[in-house]
């Protein structure tokens, strides 16, 4: 991708532009300063745009539904299960493995958004602007099993643009982010991280990346067993706020994000803690 070449090798510094002839606008992206051809944005104060809430409900495993203020229902690692309520407009999959991802969605779904190029001819590429959500990707890499060997682009980090708050997907991310990625990706106000630590990436590093994009909310996911989740907040709570809670969903507005970072452990994070 010629904005991925470009980006690369940049250092960080980076203001909130809005993309140059772009299909859609973007309110989460980030560039670096001074970059030729992009038209920077002029934001106003927060408080004067109307206040709308995106619900946010883990489903199971690394789905999560998304319903807009505009009612749009989306859901992320797509397998064919999709949680209570109508089925969704828009679906997101990646290919790492049968539990992110169908090959038969159904038909009656309007956007089905896959996180790799089945064609193999180049990475995917969505932007996609539904009623009042935009929803981009930016791509990684996968592995095979646990080999070193990548399949460049098999995972889409998705990025959900709604009522000025920037949700991110990692996906089945597998590797640590590049100075390009991360300027690809831009704010995040919310991140789905996955935890397990050995079949997505490992514990330390997701870490890291989460204290790097410092999001206001992170919602683990992919965990498989109280000992990762529990390893993973043990490593968040020096720079997070740790937050556990049995319902399966939160609601949130540009006014109600958290003052600190928080990790937020929606139905716990499907394990229960005695601590």
């Amino acid at each position: 991708m010629a904005l991925g070449a470009r980006l690369a090798g940049l250092a960080t510094g980076f203001v909130w532009v809005l993309w140059a002839g772009a299909a859609a606008a973007s309110i989460c992206h980030a560039f670096v300063q001074d970059v030729p051809g992009v038209r920077y944005a002029q934001l106003g104060p927060i408080a004067q745009a109307p206040v709308e809430r995106v619900h946010i409900e883990f489903v199971a495993h690394s789905t999560f539904r998304i319903t807009t203020p505009a009612g749009v229902v989306l859901a992320t690692d797509y397998s064919g299960y999709h949680g209570q309520g109508r089925l969704p407009d828009v679906v997101t999959m990646n290919n790492a493995h049968s539990t992110h991802y169908t090959d038969y969605p159904d038909p009656a779904i309007g956007h089905v958004l896959r996180g790799w190029n089945p064609s193999g001819d180049g990475p995917a590429e969505h932007m996609l602007e539904l009623e009042d959500v935009v929803v981009r990707n930016v791509t990684t890499d996968i592995r095979s099993g646990f080999e070193i060997d990548r399949e460049p682009d098999g995972n889409s980090i998705f990025v959900f643009e709604v009522a000025g708050i920037c949700i991110g997907h990692l996906g089945h991310l597998h590797h640590t982010l590049s100075d390009a990625h991360y300027a690809m990706l831009g704010r995040m106000d919310v991140v789905m991280a996955p935890v397990d630590g050995t079949y997505t990436l490992n514990t330390l590093d997701m870490i890291e990346i989460m204290k790097k994009l410092r999001a206001s909310i992170v919602l683990p996911m992919h965990a498989f067993g109280p000992s990762s989740m529990r390893f993973f907040l043990d490593g968040m709570a020096d720079a997070f706020e740790i937050r556990r809670q049995t319902e399966r969903a939160i609601t949130v507005d540009v006014t109600s994000l958290p003052a600190e970072p928080t990790v937020v452990l929606l139905g716990a994070g499907g394990y229960f803690f005695d601590d």
